[in-house]
C-alpha cells in the first residue's frame, strides 16, 4: 500500500504547485499575475522534481504514460499498474481541488475563461488534431526516452529527481508552446476533472471533446520512447 500512498501524495503536490503557478501567472490580482510562460515553465519543472526527491519508494512515476510504459519493458510489474494509475488520477483531481481552494478569492475577479481552464488543463495554441495529437505525442517520447536513457547510464547517482525536473523544463520551453505539453495524462484529465465538479466562479466549459489527445497521445508516446531506449541500449 505505501507505493499506492506515494503515487496519490506525489501526483497531487505535483498538480498543486504545477497548476498553482499557472494560477498565479493566468489569474486576476495575484503577485504573480502576467509573469509570463518562463515562470510557468520553471514551476511545473520543480514540481515534478520535488515530489520525485520525497516519494523515491514508489519510483516517483505520477504519470500512467510511464507507469505504462514502464511495464511495458519490464521495470515494472503489470500487478501494480491498476493501483498506480489510480493513486495518480486520484491525486491529480485532488491536486486540482486544492489549487481551486488555494486561490479562492482570484476566479471571482477573472473573466477569462478559457484562463482558468488553463489552469487545471492543457489546451492547443492552434486546434488541430493530428498535429496536437503529434506534438503531445513527441512530448511525451523525449521525456520518457530521456528518462530511462539518463537512468541507464547509472553516471547520476542521487540526481534523478533534478534531472527529471529539468528535462520537464526543456520539455516546456522547447516543445510546450503549441499545446501546453501535458504529457502525462493524470496531469490533464485528473485537474480537467476538478474544473468540472468544482464550483469555480464564472468558469466555462471542460473542453471534453479535446480531453482525449493529452491521455491517448502521451500513452502512445511514452511506450514507444521506452521500447526506443530498450532497442538502443538493451
Amino acid at each position: 500500500m505505501l507505493v499506492y500512498y506515494a503515487e496519490f501524495f506525489g501526483t497531487m503536490l505535483l498538480i498543486l504547485l504545477g497548476d498553482g503557478v499557472v494560477a498565479n501567472v493566468v489569474l486576476n490580482k495575484t503577485k504573480g499575475n502576467n509573469s509570463g510562460w518562463i515562470v510557468i515553465c520553471f514551476g511545473w519543472a520543480f514540481a515534478v522534481g520535488v515530489p520525485a526527491y520525497i516519494f523515491t519508494v514508489s519510483g516517483a512515476s505520477f504519470n500512467p504514460a510511464l507507469t505504462l510504459a514502464l511495464a511495458v519493458i519490464g521495470k515494472l510489474s503489470w500487478s501494480v499498474v491498476p493501483g498506480y494509475i489510480v493513486a495518480e488520477m486520484l491525486g491529480a483531481i485532488v491536486g486540482g481541488v486544492l489549487v481551486w481552494l488555494m486561490y479562492y478569492p482570484h476566479w471571482a475577479v477573472t473573466d477569462d475563461k478559457a484562463g482558468k481552464l488553463a489552469v487545471f488543463c492543457t489546451a492547443p495554441a492552434i486546434r488541430n488534431t493530428p498535429w496536437n495529437f503529434l506534438s503531445e505525442f513527441i512530448g511525451t517520447f523525449v521525456l520518457v526516452f530521456t528518462l530511462l536513457g539518463v537512468a541507464q547510464t547509472k553516471s547520476s547517482p542521487g540526481f534523478g529527481p533534478l534531472i527529471a525536473a529539468f528535462i520537464i523544463l526543456v520539455i516546456g520551453l522547447s516543445l510546450g508552446g503549441t499545446t501546453g505539453y501535458a504529457i502525462n495524462p493524470a496531469r490533464d484529465l485528473g485537474p480537467r476533472i476538478a474544473h468540472a465538479i468544482c464550483p469555480i466562479a464564472g468558469k466555462g466549459g471542460n473542453d471534453w471533446g479535446y480531453a482525449w489527445i493529452p491521455v491517448v497521445a502521451p500513452i502512445c508516446g511514452g511506450i514507444v520512447g521506452a521500447l526506443a531506449v530498450v532497442a538502443l541500449f538493451g
